[in-house]
């Protein structure tokens, strides 16, 4: 969705995310987020040694993201977020089946680009 904002083909995009799902396969910070970070890095990040001053920026609009995504969704962990531990075959397997992956991480995607939307405005 932010892939050609932040100068990416949208294969790209898809490649360099392929691993955030399922709290990057450790039910840890949400892919949702993760990607969302990924899209701040590329549009605030430094870009050039020692530029700290937007990593600086980026930093702070990450942690401002990261603050909304859980005041709005109860937490930006997976495992929290989804109530099991994705990082097991039984976790995995309750999620599958409770179709969580299919219902609850398209909802958290959409709340992430929502406020990424917000952020941009």
């Amino acid at each position: 969705m932010f892939a050609g904002e932040c100068g990416m083909e949208e294969s790209q995009a898809m490649k360099v995310s392929a691993c955030f799902g399922g709290g990057m396969c450790k039910a840890e910070v949400c892919g949702a987020c993760a990607g969302a970070l990924m899209v701040l890095g590329l549009k605030y990040g430094m870009h050039k040694s020692g530029d700290y001053a937007r990593q600086k920026e980026a930093d702070a609009r990450a942690s401002a993201f990261l603050d909304e995504f859980s005041a709005r969704n109860g937490s930006y962990l997976c495992r929290e977020l989804l109530g099991c531990d994705t990082s097991t075959e039984e976790g995995r397997e309750r999620a599958r089946s409770e179709r969580l992956f299919a219902e609850k991480c398209p909802e958290l995607v959409g709340s992430a680009v929502r406020i990424l939307e917000e952020m941009f405005r």
